[in-house]
């Protein structure tokens, strides 16, 4: 990220211009080559990259209770990474490496900012790491931060920015994997939108996608994806088409099936059933979820998961006397 960049994060992007940007990065003309290497003063060798890599991979696979301790230590390696790009002499190959590793830090920088609410923040980091990837020639990882920028916007209730973007990644991404993560978010930005065929068509093409063979590894940032996800973000999608029975079936299904080691996707899992329970007039069950999922989310400083409680206080208004809603009133006033 460029220096003038760290420093300025004072508006969130308009859903236009995401757009615009996410069809710039889609137009093979975007990609027809990249600037050549730097020649500052201080020469960086392979040794030292290596070193930086070795870094960032320990910091992101720390257990997700540990991240919200190590995240300073994040925004501290991408002032390195991005301070030795702009000011180092190296070759081309070092200059791919350093900019991939940009790129994967502004991405999880930017998903710090996301998850504390500074979408500003989140947005400009994220578009920060696009630009590295596209230095870098990585058209996967700008599909995953044009990804991240259209999942910011669905949360901000912005669904037609989230497809928009979406259906320009998906133009130029071609692990199967990849694919089926963003074909999954497109299903929920169009279901947002009351879009039922689409979402459907969406749905389906997710979960192919996500059996499908390749002979690529699967890239870092969707190894994660999973049936759980897949299950329950599906649900969602259902939920907001109306279709709840079958909404709720999956939610459980892939709050089941979810392994231990996500307890920030848990957390986000368990106030989406909450609020299914609530869609189906069983407040004792939506009380017991979202509880769980505020207890996930306090203990590993989760705000934004937090806020997914927070959010559905109001509609448990209407059943005082259930269950579990007095103890959750509690803990969420606590």
């Amino acid at each position: 990220m460029e220096r003038s960049s760290r420093r300025t994060f004072l508006t969130a992007v308009s859903g236009s211009a995401l757009i615009t940007l996410a069809s710039s990065w889609a137009s093979p003309d975007t990609w027809a080559g990249t600037s050549d290497p730097a020649h500052g003063t201080k020469a960086v060798g392979e040794e030292l990259v290596i070193l930086l890599e070795e870094t960032s991979a320990r910091l992101t696979a720390q257990a997700t209770e540990q991240r919200q301790h190590t995240a300073p230590l994040m925004d501290a390696l991408l002032t390195t990474v991005t301070d030795i790009i702009e000011g180092s002499r190296y070759n081309r190959p070092v200059k791919r490496r350093l900019h991939a590793l940009a790129a994967t830090l502004s991405q999880t920088v930017g998903w710090h900012r996301f998850d504390y609410g500074l979408h500003a923040e989140a947005s400009q980091y994220w578009i920060a790491g696009l630009h590295s990837a596209h230095t870098g020639g990585d058209r996967d990882m700008g599909a995953a931060l044009l990804g991240d920028l259209a999942y910011q916007a669905s949360w901000r209730d912005d669904p037609r920015t989230a497809a928009g973007i979406l259906e320009r990644a998906l133009s130029g991404t071609r692990h199967p994997a990849a694919r089926s993560l963003l074909q999954l978010r497109l299903a929920r930005a169009l279901a947002a939108q009351g879009e039922r065929r689409a979402t459907l068509r969406a749905l389906t093409a997710a979960e192919h996608l996500l059996y499908a063979s390749s002979g690529e590894p699967v890239p870092a940032w969707c190894a994660w994806m999973s049936t759980a996800d897949l299950a329950v973000d599906s649900g969602q999608a259902l939920l907001d088409l109306g279709d709840t029975r079958r909404a709720h079936q999956l939610i459980r299904e892939g709050q089941v099936l979810l392994p231990p080691s996500r307890d920030k996707t848990r957390g986000v899992f368990r106030a989406y059933e909450a609020r299914s329970h609530l869609d189906l007039g069983e407040p004792d069950r939506a009380a017991a979820a979202a509880l769980e999922a505020l207890q996930v989310a306090q203990r590993i400083g989760a705000p934004r998961c937090v806020n997914l409680v927070r959010d559905l206080v109001p509609a448990f208004q209407a059943y005082p006397d259930a269950p579990g809603v007095g103890d959750l009133f509690e803990r969420v006033a606590a």
